[in-house]
């Protein structure tokens, strides 16, 4: 089995919206939550006499600077080699991106309930169904697996976006899609899992920051 550790990017300068694929910066409160995050792993073996510090051995990142940045500054601190891979973007939401649900709801309130709803069945004006959304992730992970084994990689840290960690996670709790939007994946957050050779995940663990 190969361990993968997701983190979530933190906060950014467009928190308040639907950003999508929308390439927004990171606050300094958002640098500041993954940091601390990466630090209490790294210190783990302080925590818990039984605990040793992560080491992973591969960095895989979205390309957009909410993650890219930072996922550049860990592989050159940690000495690890890192990936840049699209298919870790969060989903593009078309009309919506850059959008609050503040000015959606007051302008299409019935699409904007039907979508948090039935994501599956409405999709945002222009954006990227569910459907395609999975497919992305589930063929980014297999890659990701398949680059693991050849490179004798056991432990990854994946730098990526809550709509990639919440769909995982419907995917590892055998969860309908529909249900992707009541999982959580807090800013800054670390979320692993376990990939097994038929490519099946299982949800490990959650740190709450």
């Amino acid at each position: 089995m190969l361990k993968i550790d997701l983190l979530r990017h933190g906060e950014t300068t467009l928190s308040h919206t639907l950003r999508g694929s929308t390439d927004d910066d990171l606050t300094k409160l958002g640098w500041l939550q993954m940091q601390q995050t990466i630090d209490q792993s790294g210190h783990a073996v302080k925590l818990n006499s039984m605990q040793k510090p992560v080491q992973w051995d591969v960095i895989f990142t979205s390309p957009l600077k909410r993650c890219r940045l930072f996922a550049e500054a860990i592989a050159e601190q940690k000495q690890r080699p890192i990936f840049y891979d699209a298919g870790l973007q969060e989903m593009h939401f078309g009309d919506w991106e850059g959008v609050s649900t503040r000015i959606i709801y007051e302008n299409q309130p019935e699409l904007l309930a039907n979508f948090w709803q039935q994501p599956t069945q409405f999709t945002p004006p222009n954006a990227e169904n569910m459907q395609d959304f999975y497919q992305r992730i589930f063929n980014t992970l297999e890659h990701i697996q398949q680059q693991m084994q050849e490179n004798g990689w056991q432990h990854a840290l994946v730098v990526t976006h809550g709509g990639v960690i919440k769909l995982l996670k419907c995917i590892a709790l055998n969860h309908s899609l529909d249900d992707i939007l009541k999982m959580t994946a807090e800013l800054g957050q670390l979320n692993s899992f376990l990939i097994h050779k038929d490519a099946s995940i299982h949800l490990v663990q959650e740190k709450q920051q």
